[in-house]
């Protein structure tokens, strides 16, 4: 049997594109169960590595590693999931994106399971590199078994939730994942993320997805592009995700990188651009719309970089995750009730105003966290996070739903829509992460000078500070010049907390800026183009008063 032959289909069940599984009718029970899969199978395919990044600083200590080398988690994520994302759609188009799942779950697994007796960063690495495969494909699979528990007029509905049930993995980390550090130490993350590993495999063997077409796609081309572009995006991957721990200008092997990551990818993108079959579609990925949808996702995710900056905030202030727990409770909920309201909502119509919306909550939420005081504490934050994490779920649907729309007309595009909402996503983060770190650390270096220009000892109120600072140590030190160093030392404490405080406000304030600057131009381009629709209609409506004259006066004449 060929299993590349075209298959006969009935009009409800035909797959929407080669690779994709065809949508049978279902009994109400099997819907639901596909509906759980779908939210088992897309919550792994994040929270593993959620897990990891909310506890860098845990896993820097248990590793024994430096700062800088931690940071190679979250990038290598990010770098295999990129370049996954480039071969995927071709897989499954042609073997079937079941296979695909398996073997890279089954590589997640063991690779798990050996880094919890191989105590080391290089084995730790190799486990975000599995993890980051597999949750390219793991992405895709939820979306698809998602769609399976929806009947065909809430399709896109079933969107919305597939897209969204991933972006929950990063609260729900966040709140819970200091008991298991309690538990086995670092071990207890990696023996959650393998159970959870275990969990979507045994998931996917034992619910399967309706079969689908597949096509022969692949050519030897392909993997010349990959074997370009993978190490281009892996090195841009790096200077992103190291670039503000050794800073961007203090090691010479950033620019080395940047620069290796501009060859790679423009040959791969001059291989490309002169394909008569392209695996990437560089004239269509650079069409305004492309363009357009590419940048509004990237500074929308540039924005929701500000979570980053509240981590670090609380931080700056003494506070642990176990006490920021209340806070990503909230934020967990207003991220459920914004994917809800993004599924009831959904439509092509109102796709524009959807962003629009989701980018003024952003705005919003960042600008009444740029008034945090030292006396700022995550209640005074539920409201202001509350917002951000209700419109960045909300967002990403209409999102996703505004890029496919093009696909299903030209369905040869999928692969270049994945790889480019993949790298707006993945490095999009990245890249609001660096933005938020190097403002902060350049802005407090600005304000931590303005408050130390002020303090000297000539000064009555900082006399009196440091004396009080040494009389509270009276009954453990006995030396005056010790008791008065330490007022010293305890004052400077409180400027650097203070800096730190006044950089994160002007981090937040920037990302409300942004938020309203991409709102703007989102607006203008929406207003422009109902002024260009309506710009048509009227010469046709002239020309149409023109010949009704023309035929009055004839009639008269007669």
């Amino acid at each position: 049997m060929d299993v590349y032959a075209p298959q006969t289909w009935k009009p409800h069940e035909r797959p929407m594109l080669p690779g994709s599984p065809s949508s049978p009718l279902h009994s109400t029970p099997r819907r639901l169960a596909y509906l759980l899969v779908g939210f088992i199978v897309a919550l792994t395919g994040g929270l593993g590595n959620a897990l990891v990044t909310v506890n860098l600083v845990y896993a820097q200590g248990s590793l024994g590693v430096y700062a800088a080398e931690i940071q190679w988690l979250p990038a290598v994520y990010v770098m295999a999931s990129v370049s996954m994302n480039l071969l995927l759609v071709k897989f499954r188009q042609q073997f079937g994106l079941r296979l695909f799942t398996e073997l890279f779950l089954v590589l997640y697994a063991l690779a798990t399971l050996a880094h919890l007796f191989v105590h080391g960063l290089g084995s730790a690495i190799l486990v975000r590199a599995a993890s980051g495969m597999s949750g390219a494909a793991l992405t895709t699979l939820g979306l698809y078994y998602t769609l399976q528990g929806f009947p065909a007029q809430h399709r896109l509905k079933g969107v919305v939730l597939g897209i969204g049930f991933s972006q929950l993995a990063m609260p729900i980390a966040r709140i819970f994942s200091t008991e298991l550090l309690e538990i086995a130490e670092w071990r207890g993350l990696y023996f959650f993320e393998l159970g959870m590993c275990l969990l979507s495999l045994g998931c996917v063997l034992l619910l399967k997805l309706p079969p689908g077409d597949r096509i022969r796609v692949f050519e030897k081309l392909d993997f010349v592009t990959f074997a370009l572009f993978a190490p281009g995006v892996a090195l841009l991957c790096a200077v992103l995700g190291l670039g503000r721990t050794v800073w961007w200008f203090e090691a010479p092997w950033l620019g080395w990188c940047l620069a290796g990551s501009i060859v790679l990818v423009t040959a791969a993108v001059a291989i490309e651009h002169n394909r008569a079959r392209p695996l990437l579609n560089i004239r269509w990925l650079t069409t305004s719309n492309m363009v357009r949808l590419a940048l509004s996702v990237l500074l929308i995710r540039i924005v929701q970089s500000e979570a980053t900056g509240t981590v670090g905030f609380l931080q700056a202030l003494g506070l642990q995750n176990d006490q920021m727990r209340e806070l990503w409770m909230v934020t967990l909920v207003a991220s459920i009730a914004g994917m809800a309201a993004s599924a009831l909502t959904i439509s092509p119509s109102r796709i524009q105003t959807s962003l629009m919306f989701a980018l003024l909550l952003m705005a919003l939420g960042a600008w009444m966290d740029s008034h945090a005081t030292n006396l700022t504490r995550p209640a005074q934050m539920y409201l202001s996070q509350g917002l951000l994490a209700f419109a960045g779920v909300f967002f990403i649907g209409p999102v996703f739903v505004s890029g496919f729309g093009a696909i299903i007309a030209q369905p040869s595009n999928l692969i270049s829509f994945s790889l480019m909402f993949s790298m707006t996503q993945n490095l999009g983060g990245l890249l609001g992460s660096a933005l938020v770190g190097t403002v902060q650390v350049l802005r407090e270096k600005y304000h931590s000078s303005q408050l130390v220009e002020h303090l000297t000892l000539i000064d009555p109120l900082v006399a009196s500070r440091v004396q009080g600072s040494g009389a509270a140590l009276a009954g453990t030190l006995g030396d005056p010049a010790l008791r008065s160093a330490q007022g010293v030392a305890s004052l400077g404490a409180a400027a650097t907390r203070e800096a730190n405080i006044l950089a994160y406000n002007d981090v937040f304030l920037l990302i409300s800026i942004v938020a309203i600057a991409t709102l703007a131009w989102m607006l203008a381009h929406y207003l422009w183009q109902l002024c260009t629709a309506c710009r048509p209609a009227a010469p046709a409506q002239n020309a149409q008063t023109g010949m009704a004259k023309v035929s009055l006066d004839n009639s008269g004449s007669k």
